[in-house]
């Protein structure tokens, strides 16, 4: 296998099989291997001999060790493992009763355990201030019962491994539209969601004709109000340029392609928004390389590549075969979803490496050749694809809700849907290549390794050009480690520049173009994110929503760069300070009595005891640290850092401000207990305060300003990396932290 350093450390953080003391005890290797060996053996349900399945695993294990295609996530984490939930993606119906509510927050708490994201329509809840006849009183409206499945998330948190994900989508003509559009405006809620409107064709049309429409009362479908649509539409528009949400799905379009129309109406879809599925639904996603599907040939002494259509197409019928297992084999948190699932069989195979296929073939892409070849290899996955399924259904079936179908009396079909467009998130940066059908987000990225130490990477496709024509030097890497482009570089040639265009040099309308390519030719829909500059209008957003409905996606997916606050990318340069004249602070003095309590901590130097002591309020006012023998240097560091803390608490910082600095610093001896790993001292101390507070005491010092790790947008709440905003998503490529993958 050729793993990158950083592939590798993606897979020991979140995938390989641990001991209980956090260690790895599986190699990548052995991952692959068990996760061919378990895949493999569905066939036996089809009559396949021992000897047959063997060769079958041998044929998964070098289709995911050649990096040619990989599962998503909780295929990798969880397949041949006791947990056994091998899907991404979940709609759950939340209808409009109280049993409903909560019984839907009890299902996704059991799917986000399980490794997997959720989609919710909140469009059939009675709208805000509507009667509620079984106490006569009045609804709370949807917003306020988002909260509550966001908290849910927040506390499930999935064991660290993966994050929580889910997507809320809103009808447009629902009444709380507007109050839905606007929900996020608060950066200390909902931040487990990302949040849709969900636009109709009666919508656009009275948006195109500068008319009103109506809003519609769910509970008794009675019109109750008119609202002009373009005052609707630039709301929208405004707030996904001020900071990213809400995305749009364009919900008759969804349906319009609905593959099992008489078993229900499409209303959701899954985090990202690339898999619209039926309540009670999973989808099980793959992504197939387009990096590993070119070969080099020969031209006059001069090597050139072309793509190997044929190597494409034997890895979209494994892969099919392989999806197809997956459902059999999954361990679903639900029955229902079980039931659903294996009814429609819906399998969602996608791409990664796009880019870095257009580099190596030497096309831009912002061309009109990009945008053909795009369509061209989305066509060829797309009719391997079903011919694949087809030859299942063969041997194994057509899918159970397959009468009544869009396949019924033409295809006999083993799988509802076949092809989805997923961000590819971590997958890619273990794979090595570019994510989803995104173009490279930098040539050189600042990656943040050990004790803060900051190792300039290059791409490898840029660097063997660069070492070819002689251009190459430390010098001028380190140059464009400091740029998110490398267009007004002079010193490289102007088709190098051509060819490694980044997502800051492609306008909106090559965005939106090349999402419209490939979605012509998949099921479901597909994940990415249109990038504007930090300069870029409202009006500029707007044409892409437009655009976006115009050529035939099914939705879409906006940032602006530098809209959300906390945004801190490796590739920006950063401005020179701006002195700023602050009122000195003054610490508050010490009560001659004060209470508190200790934790002891186990650290790689020992047992640290940390003792928290409150003043009389009940507010943390001091850190005391103790370690080992006095005098020793553990022991002097522990003890300067309980004062500075101290000093922190007394000067009214937000505590969790102080956790954030603290936690996660690492040393070279870490060490892992039955809470979790111990990274140093200073993690230690931060996780016993996190400890404290976690009792129910109060984090805002009487400042009224909690932090939450939540709110971090560009800068990686786990490791301090660079977060980039592809596929519809957030996923750092230090680690692997991704908020919805």
């Amino acid at each position: 296998m050729n793993l990158t350093p950083n592939a590798i450390k993606v897979l020991e953080k979140r995938y390989l099989k641990k001991d209980d003391a956090g260690v790895p005890i599986e190699t990548p290797q052995d991952l692959f291997k068990r996760i061919a060996r378990f895949v493999a053996s569905a066939d036996l349900n089809y009559g396949k001999g021992v000897s047959e399945i063997e060769s079958l695993e041998g044929e998964f294990y070098e289709l995911m060790t050649s990096l040619s295609f990989l599962p998503n996530s909780p295929t990798l984490m969880n397949a041949g493992r006791r947990l056994g939930q091998l899907s991404a993606c979940f709609v759950l119906p939340v209808e409009d009763s109280m049993e409903s509510i909560f019984e839907a927050v009890k299902n996704a708490a059991l799917i986000h355990k399980s490794g997997g994201g959720t989609g919710f329509s909140f469009s059939r809840l009675r709208p805000k201030g509507d009667m509620v006849g079984s106490t006569k009183g009045v609804s709370s409206g949807p917003v306020s019962f988002m909260t509550v499945f966001d908290t849910a998330t927040e506390a499930v948190k999935q064991g660290g491994t993966r994050r929580g994900a889910n997507m809320a989508i809103v009808r447009v003509d629902h009444p709380d539209i507007l109050d839905f559009t606007t929900c996020k405006d608060n950066k200390e809620r909902l931040n487990n969601f990302n949040i849709s409107v969900a636009l109709t064709e009666q919508f656009m049309t009275a948006l195109e004709a500068g008319a009103q429409y109506d809003l519609i009362n769910p509970r008794n479908g009675n019109v109750v109000k008119k609202l002009d649509a373009a005052h609707v539409f630039d709301t929208i528009v405004k707030h996904a340029w001020k900071n990213g949400e809400p995305g749009i799905v364009f919900l008759d379009r969804l349906n319009q392609a609905n593959p099992t129309p008489l078993v229900g109406e499409i209303e959701a879809t899954n985090p990202c928004g690339e898999q619209p599925l039926l309540p009670y639904e999973s989808c099980n996603l793959g992504s197939i390389n387009l990096a590993k599907m070119v070969r080099p040939v020969s031209n006059d002494g001069r090597t050139t590549f072309e793509i190997d259509y044929q190597r494409l197409k034997q890895t979209t019928h494994k892969a099919v075969h392989f999806l197809d297992n997956v459902i059999d084999l999954n361990k679903y948190p639900l029955k229902s979803i079980e039931e659903m699932t294996k009814a429609n069989r819906k399998i969602g195979l996608g791409v990664m490496g796009w880019a870095d296929m257009l580099i190596q073939l030497g096309i831009p892409y912002s061309s009109e050749q990009a945008i053909e070849l795009a369509e061209e290899v989305i066509k060829t996955i797309h009719q391997e694809g079903r011919d694949a399924s087809e030859a299942l259904a063969q041997q194994r079936g057509v899918f159970p809700n397959h009468k009544g179908s869009i396949y019924d009396g033409t295809r006999k079909m083993r799988n509802a849907t076949i092809t989805t467009i997923a961000p590819t998130g971590t997958l890619s940066i273990i794979a090595g290549c570019s994510s989803g059908i995104e173009p490279i987000f930098a040539v050189c990225y600042v990656r943040n390794v050990l004790e803060g130490t900051k190792l300039i990477e290059v791409n490898p496709y840029f660097e063997a050009i660069a070492k070819q024509q002689g251009f190459y030097s430390e010098k001028l890497m380190q140059q464009i480690a400091g740029n998110a482009s490398i267009s007004g570089i002079s010193d490289i040639p102007r088709d190098v520049r051509e060819t490694f265009v980044t997502a800051h040099d492609i306008t909106p309308e090559y965005h939106v173009r090349m999402q419209a390519a490939f979605q012509k030719y998949v099921d479901n829909a597909v994940s990415k994110t249109v990038n504007f500059p930090t300069g870029a209008t409202v009006d500029d957003v707007k044409q892409v929503y437009l655009q976006a409905y115009r050529s035939g996606c099914k939705g879409v997916t906006v940032y602006r760069d530098g809209s959300r606050d906390e945004q801190v990318l490796s590739t920006q340069k950063v401005a020179a300070p701006v002195e700023v004249k602050a009122a000195k602070v003054t610490p508050r003095k010490r009560p001659k009595t004060i209470k508190g309590s200790t934790e002891a901590m186990l650290t790689g130097c020992g047992n640290l005891y940390v003792t928290v002591n409150l003043d009389e309020k009940g507010v943390p006012f001091e850190v005391f640290n103790h370690i080992g023998k006095a005098g020793g240097c553990a022991a002097s560091q522990s003890e300067a850092i309980g004062r500075l803390v101290s000093l922190a608490l007394r000067c009214n910082i937000v505590i969790d401000e102080i956790i954030k600095q603290l936690k996660g610093i690492s040393c070279h001896q870490p060490i892992w207990t039955n809470g979790g790993k111990i990274s140093s001292c200073s993690d230690a101390i931060a996780k016993a305060i996190e400890h404290y507070n976690s009792q129910g005491l109060d984090t805002h010092n009487g400042n009224g300003d909690k932090y939450t790790e939540n709110m971090l947008v560009g800068a990686c709440p786990e490791c301090g990396g660079c977060v980039e905003h592809e596929g519809g998503c957030s996923v750092c490529h230090d680690c692997g932290f991704t908020k919805c993958e």
